[in-house]
């Protein structure tokens, strides 16, 4: 993947691993109000090709859209990046973060903490 996805890209690639595979006015019609015009979807979804992001069949003139990328795949690309920008590349920096704004339970940590000693047994 070449580039970051802006927040619009990434509405619509939502909604691309949702239906699998779509046409400009089915990713249209999925995606909430206000409905941004046709030739913006158009727009936005070529310049996600362009990024990596997308792929199509093409049906003479018409493109059927689908991910290129899991939402896994993404997922995983988007937090190494999202850690290594905002938290020195430390997963322990990410929980104390969340520790601290009160956003993660001391159950959950427990069950954190249980998940990678079963993962290291």
């Amino acid at each position: 993947m070449k580039e970051k996805l802006t927040n619009k890209e990434e509405e619509v690639l939502r909604v691309l691993w949702k239906l699998e595979k779509a046409f400009v006015k089915e990713i249209l019609a999925a995606l909430p109000n206000p409905k941004p015009h046709y030739n913006t979807i158009s727009t936005i979804i070529r310049n996600m090709e362009t990024k990596g992001y997308v792929k199509h069949y093409a049906y003479g003139k018409t493109h059927q859209y689908y991910p290129a990328i899991s939402r896994e795949d993404y997922k995983k690309i988007y937090m190494k990046k999202t850690i290594s920008d905002y938290f020195e590349n430390s997963y322990k920096n990410v929980v104390s973060f969340f520790a601290k704004e009160e956003k993660i339970s001391i159950d959950e940590l427990k069950e954190i903490i249980e998940l990678i000693e079963k993962k290291n047994q």
